[in-house]
């Protein structure tokens, strides 16, 4: 159990850390950025549909079969990432800041954000306990995910008058919250037994919701044969690193 806790707790910090990376679009164009981040978006939905379906959908159904509630669980998790984001008006920004791309609400991304961030550090704790490699896995696919978000999360808050360091730690602070859901969740275990069979099928519809709602969408605004092209072997490439980590 201790090394769950140590892995889990290392992973979310790890994950936190990425909220950093905004600092770095600094030095690069909007154009150039944009060329990166459609590849990246790409990149992260082949991911998280990898983690998805080839580690956590195997895992939750291993033992009870792919029965009603599973189903129900999972179906639960992407209505509830889809009342995320209409309840908390919050929705990812995986592009960057532009003056037809505006965002009015920063404190209120901060706080949808850091509910996203809460929600995927129960994620990340309940994937640990099902195994090392599952919790490994599904960490790679959170941070692959985190990296383009927290690029247009770091440009909202600056387009809202935040200042680049003010910025940075609120972003930080935001991303922090992942700990916290960790640390309830692994806390929750000695309450509720089997809690990671419940938590499991309900990040996988998180994770669904997240690549057809967010990710793919954003991946059509690209229409011309090379660029379609290069999403499709960045998706497949997301869904290669996930199955090497079985």
């Amino acid at each position: 159990m201790n090394q769950i806790w140590f892995y889990s707790l290392l992973s979310v910090f790890v994950v936190s850390l990425v909220s950093f990376i905004g600092v770095l679009t600094l030095a690069v164009s909007t154009g150039s950025l944009r060329k990166i981040l459609i590849y990246l978006v790409s990149f992260s939905a082949g991911a998280l549909l990898g983690d998805t379906f080839i580690h956590l959908l195997p895992e939750a159904v291993k033992e009870n079969g792919f029965g009603l509630e599973i189903s129900l669980s999972v179906l639960f998790g992407i209505v509830f990432f889809f009342f995320i984001e209409k309840i908390i008006c919050w929705r990812h920004c995986h592009l960057p800041i532009t003056k037809s791309h505006v965002h009015r609400f920063a404190y209120m991304n901060l706080i949808g954000d850091g509910l996203h961030n809460f929600l995927d550090g129960a994620i990340i704790a309940a994937s640990y306990l099902v195994s090392l490699p599952v919790g490994l896995a599904t960490t790679l696919a959170v941070v692959l995910h985190e990296i383009p978000q927290e690029i247009g999360d770091f440009g909202v808050l600056l387009h809202g008058g935040f200042s680049k360091k003010k910025a940075l730690l609120v972003n930080f602070l935001s991303a922090l919250t992942a700990v916290l859901g960790c640390i309830i969740t692994l806390w929750m275990l000695d309450s509720f037994a089997n809690l990671e069979k419940i938590l499991i099928p309900v990040a996988a519809g998180g994770f669904i919701y997240i690549a057809g709602s967010d990710l793919i969408p954003e991946l059509h605004k690209e229409r011309t044969f090379w660029g379609s092209l290069l999403q499709i072997i960045y998706i497949l490439l997301g869904i290669g690193i996930m199955c090497l980590l079985v």
